[in-house]
């Protein structure tokens, strides 16, 4: 499907007559419409990309990228990669970023989740399908209860590098490099694993490829189909609550499907069989990215084809940064992480350089304070983007706000995750504006990194079953919970507009 691109793709958006509720002013969304024009100056050297290649990166600082020692290797493992087939295309590009425009008016929700980092030792069929399970249940739980589409992300197929705080650290007296993520570097304390490998650039490639192989079989091969909404259900989840509660949404769906059948439904239709789902990894190692970064030949606009959606992590967000400059000319969907360090002006700022055409769904912002900080901070975020005139998705993320050590583990505390995501959704319903998605750190895999929540993980428990390489993530219990969560509110505020509408 091509869809049209730049101007040609926007909002109109529209707020009800004063005096009904601020949950009910709602942004509606109509693609074909042209976005209105930012109010906010865009500096003349972003007024178009002619200066932007993949590689004018390079000029800039660049935060977060490993020193290896043989650069002549770096050059080959680069060429290689840059000779081998993208990963991903640009045409799902474009229909993801129509989606996350439906998101950013209220009319789709976004579910982003997966692995803190992916890991070549971990690496396993089972492993990816027990994870497109949870993230498919998820999804059901947010439709069903919410009555919106939910756009599926997965932090998969290249989650691969992450940025650290310091580039060592010391234990028992030994000083070595800091862990980088399996393609930079490996997790074992020894002075060969915390080598930079340029080798592993071509193994993290060949990984994403069998990866997004699997994933596709699984999205329009049959697995996903409606008719199997029963059989998602993991198997050490069948005797929980969560799991409980799930089947009997799946039991309900399954009665809807058998009436629409009984009515003449066409169980072959596309949106019985397949569903989409789409990939989305940080755009951390920029030699990576620049050598899957190809110019597409119907639109002859630049994507980077590692993933349908690149996000800059709060680290590398710097304004005259590479990690901008590279994004900056990218038309994938992108986003940017924000915490509470990020003043209001500098965000308008940032997304006027990443977005200054003001394309909905172009540009997520993806905040993660902690429920307080959240409560505090987020509010004066909004009225600056909505005085500039600017048009995001607003995703939440739950996780890295509230990571702490317990024990000697990094974890985190199910009850502080889903404090933030009321936060979220309290100020947006205060403000009128719209929550679109949320963004977990979380596994198919019957994990104990995080404490609490129905799964009743305590602090002695984390050595029992403790498997993430870097970040704690919520086990497919913890995850479930979550859904429900999330659909309840989606519920509450689709109840809401309806009233409202009535009245």
């Amino acid at each position: 499907m091509q869809l049209q691109t730049s101007q040609a793709q926007g909002l109109r958006v529209r707020t009800s007559a004063r005096g009904l509720p601020a949950l009910a002013r709602r942004r509606t969304v109509s693609v074909s419409a042209v976005a209105s024009e930012p109010r906010v100056e865009v500096p003349s050297s972003l007024q178009n990309n002619s200066s932007w290649s993949p590689a004018s990166w390079r000029s800039k600082p660049a935060q977060q990228q490993p020193e290896y020692i043989d650069k002549v290797e770096v050059e080959k493992a680069v060429a290689e990669i840059h000779r081998m087939p993208p990963l991903i295309f640009a045409g799902e590009c474009r229909t993801l970023q129509q989606r996350l425009a439906k998101a950013a008016a209220g009319e789709a929700f976004v579910l982003f989740g997966g692995d803190c980092a992916e890991a070549f030792s971990q690496f396993s069929a089972n492993r990816i399908r027990d994870l497109y399970r949870l993230l498919l249940q998820m999804s059901i739980v947010l439709a069903f209860g919410g009555g919106v589409p939910i756009v599926k992300l997965g932090r998969v197929a290249g989650q691969f590098a992450k940025p650290r705080s310091a580039p060592t650290e010391t234990i028992d007296g030994v000083t070595l490099p800091s862990y980088r993520g399996d393609i930079i570097n490996g997790p074992e304390f020894t002075e060969e694993a915390r080598r930079c490998d340029p080798q592993r650039l071509v193994r993290a490639y060949n990984q994403s490829a069998a990866t997004l192989n699997l994933l596709r079989g699984f999205s329009y091969g049959g697995y996903a189909g409606l008719s199997r909404v029963s059989q998602w259900n993991l198997d050490f989840m069948k005797n929980t609550h969560e799991g409980h509660h799930y089947m009997d949404i799946a039991k309900r769906v399954d009665e809807a499907i058998q009436f629409m059948i009984a009515c003449g439904m066409d169980t072959n239709m596309p949106f019985m069989r397949e569903t989409e789902f789409f990939t989305a990894h940080e755009c951390l190692l920029l030699d990576y990215e620049e050598a899957l970064t190809r110019r597409d030949s119907t639109s002859d606009l630049w994507y980077g084809c590692s993933a349908h959606f690149l996000w800059c992590g709060e680290r590398t967000r710097q304004l005259d940064h590479a990690h901008v400059e590279y994004m900056r000319g990218v038309h994938n969907p992108i986003g940017v992480k924000v915490s509470d360090k990020m003043a209001p002006n500098d965000l308008v700022t940032l997304i006027a350089m990443l977005n200054p055409s003001n394309v909905p769904g172009r540009l997520s912002i993806i905040v993660r304070m902690g429920a307080k900080k959240l409560r505090d901070k987020l509010p004066s975020m909004i009225e600056a983007v909505q005085r500039s005139g600017q048009v995001v998705t607003w995703v939440c993320d739950p996780m890295h706000g509230n990571t702490e050590t317990v024990s000697g583990y990094k974890t985190r505390r199910y009850e502080n995750v889903r404090s933030e995501i009321e936060a979220f959704f309290d100020v947006h319903d205060k403000m009128g504006t719209v929550p679109g998605g949320v963004h977990l750190e979380m596994t198919g895999d019957n994990v104990t990194e995080c404490i609490g929540g129905g799964a009743s993980i305590s602090e002695d428990d984390l050595n029992s079953r403790y498997h993430t390489h870097c970040d704690p993530r919520l086990n497919a219990e913890q995850s479930l919970e979550i859904a429900f969560y999330v659909a309840q509110r989606l519920r509450q505020r689709r109840e809401a507009m309806n009233k409202a509408a009535t009245n």
